[in-house]
């Protein structure tokens, strides 16, 4: 009769042997399973037993202990190994239950710890949200709280600005800017014009004014001559005479 002495948590490591991954079997699993560098392996088990008297695994429904049997296979890849703790030969408690997926040996973790590893993977999630919040909360008697995130600025900062499309004024700017401007130069005359482009700008003072042509001097005859044309075509052309034959 074996006791069984419960190891501490191993629920964080695994195991294997590459030189039995190519020959793993049905019949080759549970010794592969007993190899003495293996940590989930129990060698005060009834197998041990079985093992040392060289007798076969029926056996082990006789005897009383903890045992290890194959629960399930899926050759090559997948085995199922129950380990579990025998009181009759009909009445067994299980124990633990190890998986062996490709040569790695693990061992499934019991319903109490997934439960307990959810809850607190929840609630470490939740303290830290808490605790984050209350990081970014002010408080001032005049303006009372408020929220303030130094992350959301950084980031807002970093983020490259999308440039505003310029939108078009409309009639009523246009029209209203050329009525200031025509007022301004009204009020405030230019001082310097550029009379030609590229050119330099030139005082308005330092302009001359181009002389006005005088009036042309005309001669007495061609005075005579235009006197002449006007009255000639005042009276008409002379009248023909008949002649007389």
């Amino acid at each position: 009769q074996c006791k069984f002495i419960f190891p501490d948590n191993l629920l964080g490591i695994s195991w294997v042997d590459s030189s039995w991954i190519p020959i793993l079997n049905n019949g080759s699993v549970l010794d592969y399973f007993s190899e003495r560098s293996n940590p989930f392996y129990d060698r005060t088990c009834n197998n041990e037993v079985v093992k040392m008297q060289r007798m076969t695994l029926d056996h082990l429904n006789q005897m009383v202990g903890v045992e290890y049997i194959l629960l399930h296979a899926q050759e090559p890849i997948l085995f199922i190994i129950r380990k579990q703790q025998r009181q009759s030969p009909t009445q067994v408690m299980p124990l633990a239950d190890y998986y062996i997926i490709a040569g790695v040996i693990y061992q499934a973790p019991d319903l109490g710890s997934v439960i307990n590893s959810r809850v607190l993977t929840a609630v470490h999630g939740i303290q830290s949200a808490f605790e984050e919040a209350m990081s970014y909360c002010r408080y001032h008697p005049s303006k009372g709280y408020w929220w303030h995130f130094k992350d959301q600025e950084e980031r807002e900062k970093t983020k490259p600005k999308a440039k505003k499309k310029e939108e078009p004024s409309s009639i009523f700017q246009r029209q209203r800017v050329d009525a200031l401007l025509l007022d301004l130069r009204q009020k405030f005359p230019p001082r310097f014009v550029q009379q030609k482009p590229g050119e330099k700008p030139v005082p308005v003072d330092q302009i001359k004014k181009e002389p006005e042509p005088a009036p042309e001097a005309v001669k007495p005859e061609e005075k005579e001559t235009v006197k002449n044309t006007q009255s000639a075509g005042a009276k008409g052309p002379p009248e023909k005479r008949m002649r007389l034959q």
